[in-house]
């Protein structure tokens, strides 16, 4: 975890500390339970609570030692509760404590992801909703297409993050399971109502079935829709870095009082906030493909996966709240020029509106083939003139065209408010009633 790209509260979630305060947790609620059986006195499963203590230095000095860091744990915690102390682990097994640990940060973590993504959402409705008849040109293979608007743009990436959400959400169920059955799994040495006991305490679901580890394919599951609301920032913070270009100067970064864009040219304003974000994406994919590789372990367990995940579980949490949360940031304050989009779409002389010359010589009776041509060569010229000529001025001296079409007709075809008529419909599919 680099610090530069951290907040605290997903950083605590993976201190020492809160590690082992779960730990102690889980230990202790199993006390509890294994009281409540009868297979071990109330008295001690009362001193565990009472007495229990850790330091995470006394912990390290153990470990350096013995070489188990739960051991170390568990040593360390007898040192404070005494006697009673042996009856902490009854039938467990290190997995047990890990594992359900684990998910128990993993969980954490999915909560501040969902809250990051519930921010970006109100941010991205308020601009749509700003910018909801914003025209600008759309873009295909990098290319004038046709127009939309920038609310459109922005209630795309609305409806992809709100997906983000909900396979969060999946996520955080699939991975928040408690696993407290021994050794391989079987509880002979502890009775299922322990796991139960400890899962409800934890705020967990109980794993089915487990061998000495909870399955992997749950944790692989949240890493890959970790990757995936990723490559959704990347998407989006491409986007940005495309528009802030000078060539198209559509919409840019928030540049702040003071802030230098280049150590050598005292001019620049860079896209740096959103060129980090995509950085960071790439980051957070790569740590999915380990994910996935953790669920082949041998037979009840190995532990290929373990130091693994002592990286990706800090690291892809992290810096995806982080990302989150830089991203939510330059949208909020993100600059649109909309002068700028209409200079840039009136740049190629109404090509933009091709299409409905194209159908509507189909509509008079010319073939699909035959309008096409027609249109192509016309919109060809104005290619070649780099928009000095304009494309209904061409139709209009075409009489292959005028034959067809009128010169009113053709007025009609480049009127802009046809290319937002359904504006509406797609809003409201995406914001429900939104108005």
């Amino acid at each position: 975890m680099i610090p530069r790209y951290s907040r605290k509260q997903m950083t605590d979630i993976w201190e020492a500390e809160t590690r082992f305060r779960i730990w102690f947790e889980i230990e202790a609620h199993a006390c509890d339970a294994n009281a409540k059986l009868g297979r071990i006195p109330e008295a001690a499963a009362k001193a565990v609570w009472e007495r229990g203590a850790w330091s995470v230095e006394r912990i390290d000095e153990i470990e350096a030692e013995v070489k188990h860091d739960v051991i170390a744990f568990l040593t360390n915690l007898a040192e404070h509760v005494g006697d009673e102390a042996r009856f902490v682990h009854q039938g467990m097994t290190s997995s047990d404590v890990l594992d359900t640990c684990l998910s128990v940060q993993l969980m954490r973590a999915a909560d501040i992801i969902i809250d990051d993504l519930d921010k970006l959402l109100v941010v991205l409705k308020r601009r749509a909703e700003e910018h909801k008849y914003t025209v600008c040109i759309g873009r295909s293979h990098g290319i004038h297409a046709e127009p939309i608007t920038f609310g459109l743009k922005m209630a795309q990436a609305y409806a992809e993050f709100d997906r983000c959400r909900s396979r969060m959400i999946a996520a955080r169920a699939e991975v928040s399971t408690c696993a407290i059955s021994g050794a391989v799994g079987t509880f002979a040495n502890i009775d299922p109502y322990v796991e139960e006991h400890v899962a409800t305490a934890m705020g967990l679901t109980v794993e089915p079935i487990s061998t000495q580890v909870i399955p992997r394919d749950r944790h692989a599951m949240y890493f890959a829709v970790i990757a995936v609301i990723a490559s959704c920032v990347e998407r989006l913070s491409t986007e940005v870095r495309h528009l802030q270009r000078t060539e198209v100067l559509e919409a840019q970064e928030y540049f702040s009082k003071g802030q230098k864009g280049s150590s050598a040219m005292p001019h620049k304003k860079n896209p740096i906030l959103t060129e980090n974000l995509t950085g960071q994406a790439r980051y957070i994919r790569a740590m999915s493909i380990p994910a996935m590789e953790n669920v082949a372990l041998w037979h009840e367990r190995d532990i290929s996966h373990s130091s693994v995940e002592r990286y990706i579980g800090p690291d892809a949490t992290v810096a995806l709240d982080f990302s989150l949360a830089r991203l939510t940031m330059v949208m909020d304050k993100l600059l649109v020029y909309p002068e700028n989009m209409t200079d840039n779409m009136n740049k190629m002389g109404g090509l933009p509106n091709s299409q409905r010359v194209l159908l509507e010589l189909t509509q008079a009776g010319v073939s699909r083939e035959d309008a096409y041509r027609l249109v192509q060569e016309n919109s060809m010229k104005v290619w070649e003139s780099r928009g000095t000529l304009q494309l209904l001025d061409l139709l209009k001296a075409d009489t292959t065209v005028t034959d067809k079409l009128s010169h009113t007709q053709l007025d009609a075809l480049f009127n802009m408010d046809y290319h937002t008529k359904h504006v509406d419909t797609i809003f409201g599919r995406v914001f429900g009633s939104f108005k």
